[in-house]
C-alpha cells in the first residue's frame, strides 16, 4: 500500500507540543428552536450552527519556557570539521562529554471546545503536550489560565479546565448518525485568526491514517489549517460531532481534506479521564487488517483467495491469553460485526472498541471458511484482567531521590543518575534497593531527573507487564540489576 504518512500533519501552528489533561461533563445548554429539516435539493442555511458553535470554541495559547538541558556530545573538539584524512579520529569514537544547552522558548496556538458551563474544555493532546502555561481566550475576548486535567496520546485527545461560571457550551451530538455528504462546519482559530468558520461535507467516515494508536476519523472537505487543532466539527443542528485534529497536505496548508475525531471516541476518553484519571482500554488482543486490503495483497502475489466475504477485519494473529482467543477467534477469520453493528474495516472495529471498558461483554460475528459464527466474550485490559488500570506514582517505590552531585559523577565515573536518599515501605525496600544506590536506567531509559523516573513509573504501571527493569550502582561502586514489579490495587 502506498505510504502517504509523510503528508499528514497536525493542524496546529509551528512549534506546538503537549502535557496532560482530562474530564467530561455532558453539556446541556438551553437550545433555541432547531432549524427546519433540510429539504433535498434546497440550499443549506448554516448560520444557526455557526451561531451555536462560535461562543463555545476557544483559542488556546501554548507556552513552553526556555529550559537548560544536559546533552551528550563527542569529546573530539574537531568532530564538526571536515577531516578527509582522519587525523583527528572518527566523531563519536573519542569518548563522550556532557554539555548544557539552552532550549528556546516555544509558543504555539490551537483551539478547544467548551463542553460544560463550569469550564471543562476538550482539545487535542498535541495542542497542550509539554506546555508550561496555557491561556484560553473566549469568543468574547475573556481570558483565562487553564490547567491540564488529563491527556490521551493514543487518541490525541486532552481535557483542560478554566475557572468560570455559566460559560457557553456546545451540545454534543452523535457522530454515529453522521452521513457521508452531510454538511458540517469546522470552527477554530487557524493561523490565530480567531473564530473562523469553514463549511464542507462529510467526505468519508472511519478513516485510518496511521497517525494515532486508535483512530476512526471523520473526513471532511471543510478547510482546516494550522491552529484548527482541537476545534469543533459541527453539524447543521449546531451539535458537536467531532474534534478537528489533522489535515492532509503536501505543503503544510489546507489542500482538500481535514480529519476529526468522532464524539463516540471523545465521550468515552474524556469520561474515563474524569472518573479514573486515565483511559480504561478494553482489548480484543488480535492483530489484523481490512479484509479488502488482505485480499488485494494476496491477488498482488497471484494467489487465489475466497474468504466467503469481501468486507470486515481479517484476523492475522490472536494473542494466546486475550479476549479474542477466549472468543474462539483464529488466524484467517474475518470479523463482520460486533454487538450487531456491521464492521467493514479495522477503523470501524477500533471505534467500537474505543467505547468499551474492561469487563464489558461483546458479541462478535465472524466468518471462518465461509461459515458464519457468533461468540460472546468479556473484554480485558492490557494486563489481562478486568480491573481499573491506574497510573502509579513515585510513591509506589517508597523512596526519595536527588540528582547526583559533581563529586559523585567523578567518584563513580558517570555522567548522570538519581541517588536514593531514603527508603520507606514500598517496592524498592521489597526488592533490595536501599539508601545510597544510584539509579541510572529504568526500562532502558536514562534516568537523569525525577521527571524521567516519574515518566517511567507511569508508563510501566499501565503496561502489559508492569515491571521496572533497573540498572543501578551500589554505594560500593558495583553495578547491579533489579526487576521491580509495580503492583497497584485495582
Amino acid at each position: 500500500m502506498k505510504n502517504v504518512m509523510n503528508y499528514f500533519i497536525s493542524a496546529l501552528c509551528v512549534g506546538s507540543l503537549a502535557l496532560s489533561a482530562g474530564a467530561f461533563i455532558t453539556a446541556k445548554a438551553a437550545e433555541p428552536s432547531q432549524p427546519a429539516s433540510v429539504i433535498a435539493g434546497q440550499p443549506v442555511d448554516l448560520t444557526y450552527a455557526a451561531d451555536k458553535a462560535l461562543p463555545a470554541v476557544v483559542h488556546i495559547k501554548y507556552l513552553q519556557n526556555a529550559k537548560t538541558k544536559t546533552v551528550e556530545v563527542d569529546s573530539n573538539p574537531f568532530g564538526d570539521f571536515f577531516d578527509p584524512f582522519g587525523f583527528f579520529g572518527t566523531p563519536g569514537q573519542g569518548g563522550r562529554r556532557q554539555q548544557q544547552v539552552q532550549t528556546p522558548k516555544k509558543e504555539a496556538s490551537g483551539s478547544g471546545v467548551i463542553i460544560s458551563a463550569d469550564g471543562y474544555i476538550v482539545t487535542n493532546n498535541h495542542v497542550v503536550e509539554g506546555a508550561d502555561e496555557l491561556t484560553v481566550t473566549l469568543n468574547d475576548n475573556r481570558e483565562f489560565s487553564a490547567n491540564i486535567i488529563g491527556t490521551d496520546k493514543t487518541t490525541d485527545l486532552a481535557l483542560i479546565k478554566i475557572n468560570g461560571k455559566d460559560l457557553p457550551t456546545l451540545p454534543i451530538g452523535d457522530s454515529d448518525k453522521l452521513r457521508v455528504g452531510e454538511w458540517v462546519l469546522a470552527v477554530g482559530n487557524p493561523f490565530s485568526l480567531n473564530s473562523t468558520v469553514t463549511a464542507g461535507i462529510v467526505s468519508a467516515k472511519a478513516r485510518s491514517l496511521g497517525a494515532n494508536g486508535v483512530e476512526s476519523f471523520i473526513q471532511t472537505d471543510a478547510a482546516i489549517n494550522a491552529g484548527n487543532s482541537g476545534g469543533a466539527l459541527v453539524n447543521t443542528k449546531g451539535e458537536l460531532v467531532g474534534i478537528n485534529a489533522m489535515l492532509y497536505s503536501q505543503t503544510g496548508s489546507y489542500s482538500g481534506y481535514g480529519f476529526a475525531i468522532p464524539t463516540t471516541i471523545m465521550n468515552k476518553v474524556v469520561d474515563d479521564i474524569k472518573k479514573y484519571g486515565q483511559v480504561q482500554r478494553a482489548l480484543l488482543s488480535i492483530a489484523g487488517m481490512d479484509a479488502r486490503k488482505w485480499i488485494d495483497a494476496q491477488k498482488d502475489q497471484n494467489k487465489e483467495v475466497d474468504l466467503g466475504v469481501n468486507e470486515g477485519v481479517y484476523v492475522d494473529k490472536v494473542e494466546p491469553d486475550g479476549a479474542g482467543n477466549e472468543a474462539g477467534l483464529e488466524s484467517g477469520d474475518v470479523i463482520t460485526s460486533v454487538d450487531g453493528k456491521k464492521v467493514t474495516k479495522m477503523a470501524e472495529l477500533q471505534e467500537i472498541m474505543a467505547t468499551k471498558r474492561p469487563g464489558d461483554k461483546i458479541t462478535i460475528t465472524y466468518v471462518r471458511k465461509k461459515k458464519t459464527h457468533t461468540s460472546t466474550v468479556t473484554l480485558k485490559n492490557a494486563q489481562g484482567n478486568t480491573g481499573v488500570v491506574k497510573q502509579a506514582d513515585l510513591d509506589i517505590l517508597g523512596a526519595n531521590f536527588r540528582e547526583i552531585t559533581d563529586q559523585q559523577k567523578e567518584q563513580y565515573k558517570i555522567n548522570y543518575g538519581l541517588e536514593v536518599i531514603k527508603v520507606n515501605k514500598g517496592a524498592f525496600a521489597s526488592h533490595g534497593i536501599s539508601k545510597g544506590f544510584i539509579i541510572q536506567k529504568v526500562n532502558d531509559e536514562p534516568i537523569k531527573t525525577l521527571d524521567d523516573m516519574q515518566k517511567c513509573v507511569k508508563e510501566a504501571s499501565t503496561a502489559k507487564d508492569p515491571v521496572l527493569f533497573i540498572q543501578a550502582i551500589s554505594p560500593s561502586g558495583e553495578r547491579r540489576y533489579f526487576a521491580v514489579p509495580l503492583q497497584e490495587n485495582n
